[in-house]
């Protein structure tokens, strides 16, 4: 793990025991890669609850619960999917806060319209508290996107937190770009 992903590991972890919230994660593109920054960390097991690799569509639809119909609408890679995986991964774990990703992460798989380096990034408080962003980080190699996202997605779980999101409110959503 580089160091500024240990940095911002240790960040959330500590940003949650403050808030006195355990998270979780649902990943698509980086496979796990947020949980492993998160649980490379010595005492992680007090605010890590579970992680969720969802890296099908059908693990998208039976682990958290993503519906299926969705998934046909808008694209596993899409807004919509990420706040349903992040909306899941709270529902089937006992954490207050989660974080999801999904995305292109290449070398194949890209469109025009979803290229490589496309990711969607949900954070969610059970308070319904919602961040979302979306990524482009261009065709940077598929672990480079993968590293970025899990930067990303540690950053915007950073943002969701109490301290850093006060002027969110139920149900409310914030767009970063």
């Amino acid at each position: 793990m580089s160091m500024i992903a240990e940095e911002k590991a240790t960040a959330v972890l500590d940003a949650c025991r403050r808030a006195g919230i355990m998270l979780t994660t649902a990943e698509s593109c980086t496979g796990g890669l947020i949980a492993a920054a998160l649980t490379d960390i010595a005492g992680s097991s007090d605010v890590v609850d579970r992680g969720f690799v969802t890296y099908s569509n059908e693990a998208k639809q039976e682990m958290i619960g993503v519906p299926a119909l969705l998934i046909a609408r808008v694209g596993a890679v899409s807004k919509e999917v990420a706040l349903a995986m992040a909306e899941g991964a709270l529902a089937h774990s006992r954490a207050g806060v989660s974080v999801a990703v999904t995305g292109i992460a290449g070398p194949g798989g890209g469109s025009e319209e979803k290229p490589v380096g496309l990711v969607h990034i949900a954070a969610m408080r059970k308070d319904g508290a919602t961040l979302h962003r979306e990524c482009r980080f261009g065709d940077i190699g598929r672990d480079g996107i993968r590293h970025a996202t899990v930067l990303a997605a540690l950053e915007l779980v950073l943002k969701s937190l109490p301290a850093s999101s006060s002027g969110l409110t139920r149900g409310s959503t914030a767009e970063e770009r």
